[in-house]
């Protein structure tokens, strides 16, 4: 499954990450990307409505061919950075882990996919993870970057090149997180 194509129809996302996302613009752009949103049916949004996760997925879409995937990468981070870790969380690879539950809490309605840690090798300083999802690799990758440095300041991530990704037609994108 290719980036910006659900795995079900009937999914839906949270409004709030309609918010998250448009608070990663400059000011300047704003009134630009409430005429996007309008342009995917997603209009003066409100923070606990559902919304067809179709309708962002093609917003993400023009992002990404406007502004590019460092555009969707600083987007990414935006979000992570706008969301709250529950208590609990006070490592590197708990708050990696809760990233799914994040995901599973803002969609709803049928296959909407997940995020996974695989591998933590705390001697090499790695974690590989797997993100089976509809969005974009350098949206995801901002998620995670932001994710992680809020743990390990120094956390760099990049899509495991053993691994085919969305970008290229897979199911799934694997990330290996270096910190």
């Amino acid at each position: 499954m290719a980036q910006f194509k659900g795995f079900s129809p009937n999914v839906e996302i949270i409004g709030k990450t309609v918010f998250d996302t448009a608070k990663a613009f400059p000011n300047f752009l704003e009134d630009y990307v409430k005429h996007m949103l309008v342009r995917h049916n997603i209009d003066n949004p409100i923070l606990q409505h559902w919304y067809p996760q179709k309708n962002i997925l093609s917003f993400y879409k023009e992002i990404n061919d406007g502004f590019g995937p460092n555009t969707l990468f600083d987007i990414g981070k935006n979000i992570a950075k706008q969301a709250k870790l529950p208590s609990g969380i006070d490592t590197l690879e708990k708050a990696l882990k809760a990233l799914n539950v994040a995901y599973q809490y803002i969609h709803r309605h049928g296959d909407i996919g997940f995020y996974k840690v695989h591998t933590h090798e705390k001697y090499k300083k790695t974690i590989v993870m797997q993100c089976k999802t509809p969005y974009p690799c350098a949206l995801e990758r901002g998620i995670i970057t932001s994710t992680a440095r809020k743990f390990k300041v120094s956390a760099n991530v990049v899509l495991d090149s053993e691994h085919p990704s969305r970008s290229d037609g897979a199911d799934d994108s694997w990330y290996i997180i270096s910190y």
